[in-house]
């Protein structure tokens, strides 16, 4: 590895390639994990780019992680966890809310159902069934136990199929 001297922060350029390499890869599916997680596009986009950002702070020792996405997944969902703490605290008596872009499955009935489930387990729904991670996988994105996911899958999928069951069959 052959450090560029810039004048300010010496720059790795085997390390600086192979974050963009994982950017370019990554970045567009962690963005639709978390829009369809999250249900909004402005929070998920905010997210990404912020985790992408950690990301590439931390990527001597995120490069060296099993599941690299995981981990910037689980940065994106919880920074805008806390983003959303922090709006429900803001008092905004004076000011419009802000438009959102919402995001959507292309099933309607399907959307409604997912978007009324706990963040948590539509998290777990999204990352087991939309970008097809292993229970393992989703365990170490979110820094919960496999046998949580399973549970917490479990519980989402029953959920899932009562709404739309009832919805269906009315």
């Amino acid at each position: 590895m052959m450090a560029i001297d810039t004048g300010e922060i010496p720059v790795v350029r085997m390390q600086e390639s192979s974050f963009e390499a994982f950017y370019r890869t990554h970045r567009q599916h962690i963005f639709r994990a978390l829009a369809l997680t999250l249900g909004n596009r402005e929070l998920a986009a905010e997210a990404v780019d912020e985790a992408m950002t950690r990301t590439y702070q931390h990527w001597r020792a995120v490069s060296s992680f099993d599941n690299q996405a995981g981990w910037t997944y689980r940065v994106g969902l919880n920074w805008a966890r806390s983003r959303l703490r922090k709006r429900k605290r803001e008092v905004l008596a004076d000011q419009v809310p802000e438009r959102s872009t919402e995001v959507s499955f292309t099933d309607p009935d399907l959307d409604r159902a997912v978007k009324s489930l706990p963040l948590d387990a539509r998290a777990v729904v999204v990352l087991r069934h939309y970008l097809d991670w292993s229970t393992d996988d989703v365990a170490r994105a979110l820094g919960i136990r496999p046998g949580t996911v399973k549970s917490r899958l479990h519980r989402a999928m029953g959920e899932l199929r009562q709404q739309l069951g009832m919805k269906h069959e009315a």
